[in-house]
């Protein structure tokens, strides 16, 4: 398709695959989507964090080379996702006394946010800081710069996270040939592009359920207030599933075919039998008990996080992730955390992200991730493609064909120019002058004779 400017590239290094995806932002600021890949990786990464560089680092090779292929530009650089297991929020606060009223000025301010990040946590160490409120007396501001105080309090938010996380992102990235454009805190991005203003300012918990992992983020006051990732996902109900004595494969397949989240009383399905493999059969009711014990415990842990904000959450849970597409999920959280409280499934792109005619994304409903890293690129990831022989010859303009260069002629010895030099005459020619003779001859005798 030839070079394009301002390509952005996205990268997710997830617990099942590792995906691509490439963008490029619309006047509207809207982003078209214009190359997918990914590769399946399984037993490169865990629980968010990767377990095996190399495995990662060639995973990762093919998926970006499968995308520069389908581009035909080279990708040199990429944006890519923080998430995992170690990553959580940490409030923090910071005080200040002066010797009377003082102005607030933006040094001040500064002075505190400094104080903040200067914070040492064991084995981990700060990723993103998010301000939240200061406390000046009894009132709540969100800028005291120009107010008065004797005293003031600032309130952050840490985003912390182990060290090796990004150190393994950034080894994987680069031993794969390419730079860093930037790390994001995917549930940062990810709450950007799937929350709407009111829904952050009115309060609401976006929950993403994973594969190995459940991020949970809650917001009012148009402010993030907690994060943390629960280290429980999908594989773990597909894990549960093979102690019926059947592969992974298989009984993922189960999962997705008679699994459910939330059972209605009375739907009894004993005796009704599913066949599995190797010509067995097992009560439909096991397998769904299985399943929807293992997400009661998922939606336990999610309770026990937001539980502390549930009061100021008007907007409710919004649900997102591969494991968030079992039946019957809305129900269960409603049943088991908060029968008032509004939940709803995300479905269908982001409202600022469209893709290109032609281009084909797999699961679309599944890369919200994915496709909030590519909201939140801003810089150009690609250049020009190295051109081969063969490929030279597409690129002419259509219907003009180029000419081929005459060859050069040989340079040639100089010679000597031919004397001219007698020719003996050819057969013709000597009957022809004896012919001529004769009637010579014949003409001289008949003169004399008369």
């Amino acid at each position: 398709m030839g070079a394009e400017k301002d390509i952005i590239i996205a990268v997710e290094l997830a617990s099942t695959a590792i995906r691509a995806i490439a963008g490029k932002r619309e006047p509207d600021g809207s982003m078209q989507v214009l190359a997918f890949a990914q590769e399946e990786s399984p037993n490169t990464i865990r629980k968010g964090i990767i377990d095996n560089i190399d495995k990662t680092t060639q995973a990762l090779s093919r998926v970006v080379a499968k995308l520069g292929e389908r581009l035909g530009v080279k990708v040199h650089s990429v944006y890519v996702g923080l998430a995992g297991q170690s990553l959580r929020s940490v409030h923090n606060r910071v005080l200040l006394q002066f010797d009377g009223l003082e102005l607030l000025s933006h040094k001040t301010i500064d002075k505190m946010r400094d104080t903040n990040s200067g914070v040492v946590y064991p084995n981990a160490e700060i990723k993103e800081v998010v301000p939240q409120e200061f406390t000046i007396g009894n009132r709540s501001v969100v800028d005291p710069v120009g107010m008065q105080a004797e005293m003031i309090e600032a309130n952050f938010i840490n985003i912390v996270a182990r060290p090796t996380l990004e150190e393994n992102i950034r080894k994987c990235i680069s031993g794969a040939g390419l730079e860093v454009q930037d790390i994001f805190i995917t549930p940062l991005c990810l709450a950007n592009a799937m929350l709407t203003a009111n829904e952050k300012r009115s309060g609401c918990a976006l929950v993403d359920m994973g594969a190995d992992t459940t991020t949970v983020s809650v917001y009012f006051g148009g402010i993030l207030r907690h994060l943390c990732v629960i280290p429980l996902g999908g594989s773990n109900v597909t894990s549960d599933i093979t102690s019926l004595k059947v592969e992974a494969e298989e009984a993922e397949e189960l999962k997705k075919k008679y699994g459910t989240a939330y059972r209605p009383d009375g739907d009894d399905r004993t005796g009704q039998k599913i066949q599995l493999s190797f010509d067995r059969t097992e009560d439909e009711e096991t397998l769904r008990k299985i399943v929807e014990a293992r997400y009661e415990e998922i939606i336990a842990n999610v309770e026990h996080h937001i539980a502390p904000y549930k009061d100021k959450m008007l907007s409710g849970i919004i649900l997102v992730g591969g494991a968030a597409r079992i039946p019957d999920l809305q129900q269960a959280f409603a049943q088991r955390v908060d029968p008032d409280l509004n939940v709803r499934i995300a479905k269908g792109l982001p409202e600022n992200v469209n893709v290109a005619f032609g281009v084909q994304v797999a699961d679309p409903d599944r890369l919200y991730s994915l496709y909030s890293l590519l909201l939140s690129g801003k810089e150009n990831c690609v250049g020009e493609a190295a051109v081969t022989p063969q490929q030279s010859e597409l690129n002419f303009d259509a219907g003009k064909t180029e000419p081929e260069p005459e060859p050069e002629p040989e340079p040639q010895e100089q010679k000597e120019p031919d004397t001219p030099r007698e020719r003996k005459p050819s057969t013709i020619s000597r009957i022809w002058g004896r012919f001529v003779d004769l009637l010579s001859d014949e003409a001289d005798r008949e003169d004399k004779e008369r």
